[in-house]
């Protein structure tokens, strides 16, 4: 298999930061999601491109081994554990070593290193000693996951793919913005038996055209009419949960900001516990009066 460099395919340098690195990948991941490309092979593919390389980058752990060991950082550990291994018995005269007292300038590479202790014969470049017997646990994969706003204020069910297998999880209401969670048991398989790593999900809630998060609390704006602003009256909202009627008060200013307790967002894991709504009243000037509408707001001008 070819080597994918996953710098390059998120468009960043190599001494990127990890700030850097979430910003090129949400960039890439909103612009090639397949909501976005029905249909479209080629956005599928780079998508999956674009989720390897952020699994790996915006992993501290994962990404110092690829920057050390390239292609075969899964891997590179066992590699110098082994290699390690091998420059103990070269030196120790160990009998049935194969290469007792031999030269080993390390030149051996990865592919080849990999294929003799996993694969093929089980035996380490000349050794007899067959290959490692150690139990290693799979490595840890980090994914993204998108939701509006209106997803997360519901306790709900959803399906995405991480490595072609599907998942299905409850997301619970109150999720908020970089929020992460663990999925144990969902990552890369284990070696030689161990167990599997684990899934770590980071929430990325999107924004929305009528409604602000500030933690569990909710801003939202309503146009009110004048004639309702100077007189008073009834303006209906709508809410997440619904329709709510609002009694305005005479005299009310624009700009005037009233709170909904209790109508906010949900709070993450307290049932039936949720943030206020806080709404501003836009006041709309009439822009065609009639004469006679003109000539009684000149009347009260006067009065």
């Amino acid at each position: 298999m070819a080597f994918i460099d996953y710098y390059k395919i998120l468009g960043i340098e190599r001494n990127a930061s990890a700030d850097d690195i979430k910003k090129a990948y949400r960039k890439l991941a909103r612009k090639y999601h397949p909501d976005m490309n029905p249909n479209d092979k080629e956005a599928e593919k780079k998508f999956k491109e674009i989720n390897e390389a952020n699994e790996v980058l915006s992993n501290a752990e994962n990404r110092a081994k690829y920057d050390k060991y390239g292609e075969n950082w899964k891997h590179g550990e066992e590699y110098e554990r082994a290699q390690h291994q091998q420059r103990q018995q070269q030196y120790s005269g160990n009998p049935g070593s194969g290469f007792s007292g031999a030269d080993y300038d390390g030149s051996e590479d990865f592919s080849d290193f990999f294929q003799s202790m996993f694969g093929g014969s089980g035996n380490f470049g000349r050794s007899s000693r067959g290959s490692a017997s150690g139990k290693f646990k799979g490595q840890d994969i980090s994914a993204e996951l998108n939701l509006n706003l209106r997803d997360a204020y519901k306790t709900h069910q959803q399906t995405f793919e991480i490595n072609g297998k599907k998942i299905r999880i409850t997301i619970p209401a109150g999720v908020y913005d970089g929020q992460q969670i663990k999925l144990k048991g969902h990552g890369n398989p284990g070696m030689n038996g161990g167990p599997n790593g684990d899934l770590y999900i980071t929430f990325n809630i999107t924004e929305d055209k009528d409604f602000k998060r500030e933690g569990d609390n909710l801003r939202t704006s309503v146009d009110i009419d004048l004639y309702t602003a100077v007189l008073g009256g009834d303006v209906n909202i709508q809410t997440l949960d619904g329709s709510v009627k609002l009694k305005v008060k005479p005299g009310t200013q624009n700009g005037t900001t009233v709170r909904l307790k209790g109508k906010g967002f949900p709070i993450y894991k307290k049932e039936n516990e949720f943030g206020d709504l806080y709404v501003t009243y836009n006041v709309k000037i009439p822009t065609h009066l009639t004469e006679k509408q003109k000539e009684l707001f000149q009347q009260l001008k006067n009065s």
